[in-house]
């Protein structure tokens, strides 16, 4: 029996909740994420993020007023697992100021999709049942109908049904790079505001599809990622249609909900059906068209192509330690690589790498002082399965004490902040972090206006990067690059790294299944929109 629809609110300003808890996290990085590396958000500082808390946006302007009630958004730069403690604090306390919110028609929610937690398979899940939980608790300013929650989430997050099934709306990024984020955050409250005033309740169409593909091979940038994605406007514009969202899911976490989905969201549930099959048929079949953004090699081969080029800036993308997709960041393993290049050694090459994260050996460099000579350990002490620590000996070139950040740019992704270092040995200058940082802008390199590091990248004939694709500025700023395929806990080579918790048969680990069957069960399964409370 289909649930009656709820009335429309008219009449009266909805009152809709913002919060959320966005984190990628790689299971198979040592780090653990804490409560430290969360920047908490409330009060108007959270309604500030955003552009369409504003009373002359567009999803104010839909039908009357809407009165956006602040919650709580904490948001961590990628890392590892985050620890049970401080995942546990930042859910208590986004409940507990659901609860006392009051009554709410909905809730824009602010999260990632591939937070992964010590001890439990489904973190997302487990927050977004405690999430409905609480809104159902306070129910809505009318007493009638039911709450709604409208996801915002990151194309790289993990949609299991157990997570899909509380959420009313779920939309996703549609750029990979994301330079989409903040649209994306817009479109999950424009389509709540929607919904609301409409009085509807949407149907959902939820598909998840065997392949599991790092970033790096399904960036937006090329085909078949560039054509899939671009066809979810197409398709949302379709009769009885709201929303067409595509996950490719998140490669470095081992877990059952890891895998691609598709959700396609509306009133018509025989089309939303059919719209999510034929975009998961699709996703399946291009499954090994998907390559590399960019041309690859060892670290060592890349080190050589680079020096041997005339292309000056020449960037490389350490792609297995990168900490913006929840490497550990403090990896040495490319430093050794041009520590024994004779060009970049001799100086005839000059050669910048930074973002090596190292707390002590980056104290000793601030006790040192700028122009003093240091012998240091760098690296490799919280990922030590690969080389552990290298020595450096060389002269401080500059420091820098951490700023807190929340780059728009990137997506709201936040920068924690940390002193930095750069310590210059024949041509290399290498920049120490003593903490996990990102190095995506020209603002990373140079530092505050008043007075930073001052380094330039655009004067270095070759840049190494812990990243992996490279963000937009960094993309326009490079004379040319190339994707080095370093270990770490963010290795793009998958097969290194030891899966055995994913559900199987998946592309690639299994990568010749069902080629003599018609393929997987690609068949939508129908969420019908959650049934209105009880009386009472």
């Amino acid at each position: 029996m289909t649930a009656p629809a709820p009335a429309p609110v008219t009449g009266r300003p909805l009152r809709i909740g913002i919060g959320g808890i966005g984190i990628e996290s790689s299971t198979f990085c040592p780090h653990r994420s804490t409560l430290d590396d969360f920047r908490r958000t409330r009060g108007q500082e959270l309604l500030d993020r955003y552009t369409w808390t504003r009373p002359d946006s567009e999803p104010a302007r839909r039908g009357g007023p809407v009165e956006w009630v602040p919650l709580l958004h904490a948001v961590s730069l990628p890392g590892g697992p985050v620890e049970a403690e401080s995942y546990l604090a930042l859910k208590d306390e986004l409940v507990t100021r659901l609860r006392a919110a009051g009554p709410l028609d909905g809730l824009v929610y602010d999260i990632h999709g591939a937070m992964s937690v010590v001890g439990l398979t489904d973190a997302e899940a487990d927050l977004t049942e405690a999430v409905r939980a609480a809104l159902d608790a306070v129910g809505t300013p009318d007493g009638t109908g039911r709450p709604m929650i409208s996801a915002a989430m990151d194309l790289h997050g993990n949609v299991s049904r157990r997570f899909a099934e509380p959420v009313d709306l779920l939309t996703a990024h549609r750029l990979a790079p994301h330079e989409d984020a903040w649209e994306t955050r817009e479109r999950a409250a424009r389509n709540l505001v929607r919904c609301l005033r409409e009085g509807s309740r949407p149907h959902r169409a939820w598909v998840q599809v065997p392949v599991l593909l790092p970033g790096e091979k399904t960036s937006t940038r090329l085909e078949p990622a560039r054509s899939l994605y671009a066809s979810l406007a197409d398709i949302e514009r379709r009769p009885g249609v709201l929303d067409a969202a595509l996950w490719v899911g998140y490669a470095w976490a081992d877990e059952p909900r890891c895998r691609a989905a598709v959700v396609v969201t509306g009133d018509d549930p025989g089309r939303t059906a059919a719209e999510a099959e034929r975009l998961a048929r699709r996703y399946w079949e291009a499954r090994r068209d998907f390559v590399f953004v960019g041309p690859t090699g060892s670290a060592e081969e890349c080190v050589e192509r680079a020096v041997a080029s005339d292309r000056r800036p020449f960037f490389i993308s350490d792609s297995g330690d990168n900490p913006t997709a929840g490497g550990a960041g403090d990896l040495a393993y490319m430093l050794r690589r041009l520590l024994a290049h004779d060009a970049i050694r001799s100086g005839r090459v000059t050669a910048l790498h930074p973002g090596i994260t190292d707390p002590a050996a980056v104290a000793r460099c601030f006790a040192a002082g700028v122009g003093a000579e240091v012998t240091l350990s760098v690296g490799g002490k919280v990922d030590t399965g690969h080389g552990g620590p290298c020595e450096l000996t060389g002269t401080v070139e500059a420091l820098q004490r951490a700023t807190d950040r929340e780059d728009r740019a990137e997506g709201g992704a936040y920068d924690r902040g940390a002193d930095m270092a750069a310590v210059r040995t024949g041509g290399l200058t290498v920049i120490l972090v003593g903490r996990r940082k990102a190095f995506h802008t020209l603002a990373d390199f140079l530092g505050p206006a008043e007075g930073g590091l001052g380094i330039d990248p655009r004067t270095y004939d070759l840049v190494v990067v812990k990243i992996g694709y490279l963000e937009p500025e960094l993309y326009a700023m490079a004379a040319d690059w190339l994707l080095a395929l370093t270990p770490g806990g963010v290795d793009q080579d998958l097969k290194r790294l030891g899966h055995h918790r994913v559900e199987r048969p998946l592309y690639p680990f299994d990568e010749d299944a069902y080629d003599d069957t018609p393929g997987p069960d690609l068949t939508a399964r129908h969420l019908p929109p959650l049934p209105p409370l009880p009386p009472g």
